[in-house]
């Protein structure tokens, strides 16, 4: 495998990353759940009681995150993304509504896009990434994130390190179910063919995985949810995952726009995978 080259004397990186769903990711799901109250409550508290509590966690361990946002999420709860632009964060594009973009036309998909990219550089960010609803895309979501100026996407799987997709710019930083706390943590209606895990169990594989990836010289990149690893004894266990990460001088710790600024400027055109059957 490629080494990747990292700047300075860094020889990995790694990412801390949050999906800003709240309830529009229930709705997603089932448009029914509109009508759940307790379904709803759910993501509710992501935004209510885990995203502040994440935000605070962050501000304590001096980290910079990056937060893909779902467009309506920043028209009802404007002082959440607020708070993640005026602390340092990044914020890029989860969609507008949460609905996977196969369910989309190509002109609902840009007008999802471009909606969300609006309010986002309305609160004053800089918006250059973009993660799919359900890491879902469609036929047509590399080529539109191009034409929106989107600089690079978070929702492949292809490898561990930055790639190019073929025939655009859009850099690809790859993730991985193994590295999301859904699977883990999520539990409800829908979602109940699940057992729960406890935080050390899930520690235990996250630094397995981590470990791994840092001595490939890889990027590790985290997905959470405000709503799943916003719980008390979840965030207390985050905790523990930057002071590991923040011990480790060889990494570089940084939010995945920047990782992406030096992707673009280091890797070639010929850096790119091509997923076989694929219509993208």
């Amino acid at each position: 495998m490629n080494v990747f080259p990292w700047p300075d004397s860094y020889t990995a990186a790694a990412s801390l990353t949050f999906d800003f769903d709240a309830e529009t990711a229930w709705i997603g799901f089932d448009p029914d759940n509109a009508k759940r109250p307790g379904v709803l409550s759910v993501g509710h508290y992501g935004a209510r009681v885990g995203a502040p509590l994440i935000l605070d966690l962050l501000a304590r361990h001096e980290v910079k995150a990056t937060f893909f946002v779902v467009g309506q999420n920043v028209e009802r709860y404007p002082h959440i993304v607020e708070r993640m632009i005026d602390d340092g964060h990044e914020v890029a594009v989860h969609g507008y509504t949460h609905t996977s973009p196969q369910l989309l036309s190509e002109q609902q998909e840009e007008d999802e896009l471009k909606r969300t990219i609006e309010l986002l550089t309305g609160k004053g960010a800089d918006v250059t990434g973009y993660r799919s609803p359900s890491w879902d895309v469609s036929p047509h979501t590399l080529k539109l994130l191009q034409a929106c100026g989107i600089k690079y996407s978070s929702q492949m799987m292809a490898d561990i390190k930055p790639y190019r997709h073929p025939g655009i710019d859009v850099v690809e930083l790859p993730i991985q179910w193994l590295l999301d706390d859904w699977p883990f943590f999520a539990f409800g209606v829908g979602e109940m063919g699940r057992p729960m895990h406890g935080t050390q169990e899930v520690l235990a594989i996250w630094k397995e995985e981590c470990d791994a990836i840092l001595d490939l010289g890889g990027h590790f990149i985290l997905t959470m949810h405000p709503q799943v690893i916003g719980r008390p004894a979840r965030v207390k266990a985050l905790g523990s995952v930057i002071k590991d990460l923040k011990r480790r001088d060889e990494v570089w710790f940084v939010t995945c726009g920047e990782v992406a600024e030096l992707a673009a400027l280091k890797l070639s055109k010929d850096d790119c995978v091509v997923l076989h059957g694929a219509q993208a």
